[in-house]
C-alpha cells in the first residue's frame, strides 16, 4: 500500500469517528489553545469540518498526492505532507492567535497545497482540467496562490471565512521550495 493510500484510510476512519465523538475539541487547531497543547499543529491536519471538505480533501490528495509519490518516493512524499502541513497549521496560528484566537483550523488542505506546489514545480506541463478546461498544473498553482494570498489579506483585515486561507498559502509556498529544491537535484 502506497503512502497516499494510507493517509486516505486513515483520514477517513477519523472522520467516521468524528461522527461520534468530538475530537474537533481536543484535536483541531485552535489558536489559544495550540501552546499548550502542540499536538493540535499535527492532529488538525486529519480532521475534517464535514463530508464535503472531506470529500474535496480525498479527491485532490488522491488525484495530485499518487502522481508526486510516484516521481519523489514515499520518504519524500511524506516528508513533503507532513512539513506543509505543520507550516500551514503553524502559519495560520501565527496569523489567528492575535486576529481571532477561537477560530479553529482542521483539514488537510495545507498538506495537500504542499503536495500541489512541489508537484507543479516538478512536473509543470501536466494538465488539470477545471471546469472541463485544461489548463498547465504550474498555473493552476499559480493562479491558487493568488486565491490564497488574497483570501490570507482578507483575514488580516477582518474579513471572516471559513476557509483558512493562510494554511493553504503557508503549504503551497512549503511546497513550491520542495519541489524547487527536487528539481535542482535532477
Amino acid at each position: 500500500m502506497n503512502a497516499t493510500t494510507f493517509l486516505l484510510i486513515t483520514i477517513f476512519l477519523i472522520f467516521s469517528l468524528q461522527q461520534f465523538f468530538p475530537l474537533e475539541e481536543y484535536f483541531s487547531l485552535i489558536p489559544e489553545k495550540s501552546l499548550k497543547e502542540p499536538w493540535r499543529f499535527i492532529t488538525s491536519i486529519f480532521l475534517h469540518a464535514d463530508f464535503f471538505h472531506l470529500f474535496f480533501n480525498s479527491w485532490a490528495l488522491f488525484v495530485f498526492g499518487i502522481e508526486l509519490e510516484r516521481r519523489v518516493g514515499t520518504k519524500k512524499f511524506l516528508e513533503i505532507f507532513f512539513t506543509s502541513g505543520i507550516f500551514a497549521s503553524l502559519f495560520y496560528f501565527s496569523l489567528a492567535y492575535f486576529i481571532d484566537p477561537k477560530t479553529p483550523a482542521l483539514g488537510a488542505s495545507g498538506a495537500i497545497y504542499g503536495i500541489i506546489g512541489s508537484l507543479a514545480l516538478i512536473a509543470p506541463s501536466l494538465y488539470v482540467f477545471v471546469y472541463f478546461v485544461p489548463i498547465p498544473l504550474l498555473l493552476f498553482a499559480i493562479i491558487y496562490t493568488l486565491i490564497e494570498f488574497i483570501g490570507t489579506v482578507m483575514f488580516v483585515f477582518g474579513i471572516k471565512s471559513s476557509i483558512a486561507y493562510a494554511a493553504h498559502l503557508a503549504g503551497i509556498i512549503v511546497g513550491f521550495l520542495f519541489g524547487k529544491k527536487l528539481r535542482s537535484e535532477k
